[in-house]
Formats: structure tokens, C-alpha cells, sequence
């Protein structure tokens, strides 16, 4: 599936599941030129790796909109023959009641959960029905039920999963794929961003990064719209799909808690 790409556009490939989606790409088509978009530039030993680092915070909208300018450059001057990928993976959270840490990093979550992947899909959108591609949204199993004590977060990936899903069935047949990735808990630095000192990932259904990425390649090349990586994972989403949404957020809020307290506990 990869050989038909020639270019790869992934935002937050600096760690976490979006340098292992360089990585894992790279190794299994090394001739793949990837653009990043980052604050900073992957550290990733592959000699034949063909990356360009574009250096952006996504939660700073006139950073966002520079970005479409210079990717758009970028993309010009290199002229790719081949389909391109684009991976919308930035993103992050904060544990706590609304509006903790405070307001502001609230309204940033909203920027880089979901607008930045917005502006960056409409912006490549007709170089991608022109040449065919693929745009993969990074949401998450938070997407499937109320997350009291993560609100926003949430909140925001679930609009991102019903948007990529609406999304894919507006280009059906457009030769652009949309493919919706919803991961458990992973070993990512998303726990220290979100506020916590220290990473609690839940054997039972935690992942590694490089488990994420490949269910999402195969998902990409089954042609399927959206993926929820891990069976262990698919049985809750599925679950939490079912529940009434009051009882889903009361029972989400109990455990976010003791997930919460259980960082503490190790922490100390």
C-alpha cells in the first residue's frame, strides 16, 4: 500500500506515534519524503530518511497559516509524482476539572486537536483529489464517551471522529481515503504533557506506539474508515458505544479518577 505514496505530511512526528509512523514508513518505503510539522526536529537514525522539518507550535493560529504557505512551497518545488499521505497526529490533553490548568490552554487544546487538522486538510484537500491520497486523523477511544475530568479533550476527539468519518464519506470514491485512528492509552509523552509526572499506561490495554501505527497501515490498506487499535480496545469503545451517554460520563469521571490517583500513587 505505502509504494503507491511518494510523500508524507505528518504533524507531532517529533515523538510518540507520529515519529513512529516516520520511522515505520521509512523503513518499509524508504524512498518516501516526509514533511514534518513540529516544534522539534525528529531524532531518527535511518541514513536514507528523507525528511523536512517545518518548525510550528499547530496551537498558534498564525504559525498554523504559515505553515499552509510553506508546505505549499515545499510541495511545489519537489513536484511529488505519486499519492500523498497526510497525518494529522498532534494533539494533546489535560487531566483535571474544567478549566484547569487554566483557560488559555484550553482554548490551544481546541487550536491543535481540531482546528489545525481542519486547516490543514481544506488546505491540501485539492492536491490530494488531484494526485490521490490519504488523510489519517489521529482521535482516540476518549472519543466514544463523555470524559469528565478530561472534558475538553474529549470533547475534542470525538469531533474529530465523527468529522473524519463525515469526511470520508463526502470524498467516497474521490480517490481520497479518510481514516479515523482511535488508540487506548499508549506509551507516548502524552501523560507528562496532560499535567502528570509520571506515565501510567494500563497493561490491559495500553499500547506502544509501533502497534498504534501498524493497525492504522492496515487499516489504510483494507480501505476501512475507521480503526480502534487493540481488541481489548475495540470491546470498550464498543461498549461505551452502547451505554447512555449520562451513565457513560458518570462512569468515565470514576475511572479518569482513579486512573488520576493511581499516577499519584507511583509517583510517590
Amino acid at each position: 500500500m505505502l509504494q503507491t505514496f511518494s510523500t508524507v505530511v505528518v504533524t507531532g512526528g517529533s515523538s510518540g506515534i507520529g515519529k513512529s509512523f516516520i520511522e515505520h514508513a521509512a523503513k518499509l518505503h524508504p524512498s518516501l519524503v516526509f514533511i514534518n510539522l513540529s516544534r522539534r526536529i525528529p531524532d531518527i537514525k535511518l541514513p536514507e530518511l528523507k525528511l523536512c522539518h517545518v518548525p510550528c507550535d499547530l496551537g498558534d493560529r498564525r504559525q498554523t497559516e504559515r505553515v499552509c504557505g510553506e508546505l505549499e512551497t515545499l510541495l511545489n518545488r519537489e513536484r511529488p509524482v505519486g499519492r500523498i499521505m497526510l497525518i494529522n497526529n498532534s494533539g494533546y490533553g489535560t487531566y483535571g476539572p474544567f478549566p484547569e490548568p487554566n483557560l488559555e490552554r484550553q482554548l490551544e487544546m481546541l487550536d491543535v486537536n481540531m482546528r489545525a487538522p481542519v486547516q490543514l486538510t481544506a488546505h491540501l484537500l485539492p492536491r490530494l483529489r488531484e494526485q490521490g491520497g490519504a488523510v489519517i486523523n489521529l482521535a482516540s477511544t476518549a472519543a466514544f464517551q463523555p470524559t469528565a475530568g478530561m472534558a475538553t479533550y474529549g470533547a475534542t476527539k470525538a469531533f474529530l471522529l465523527h468529522w473524519s468519518l463525515a469526511l470520508g464519506e463526502e470524498l467516497r470514491g474521490s480517490g481520497v481515503q479518510v481514516l479515523a485512528v482511535c488508540p487506548g492509552p499508549t506509551s507516548t509523552e502524552f501523560f507528562r504533557t496532560a499535567g502528570l509526572t509520571y506515565t501510567v499506561t494500563p497493561g490491559f490495554i495500553g499500547q506502544t506506539p509501533q502497534e498504534v501505527v501498524e493497525a492504522s497501515f492496515r487499516a489504510l490498506a483494507a480501505g476501512k474508515a475507521l480503526v480502534v487499535s487493540g481488541w481489548k480496545n475495540k470491546v470498550l469503545a464498543a461498549i461505551s458505544s452502547k451505554v447512555p451517554k449520562a451513565l457513560a460520563a458518570r462512569v468515565a469521571a470514576k475511572v479518569i479518577a482513579r486512573y488520576r490517583g493511581a499516577a499519584g500513587r507511583a509517583r510517590s
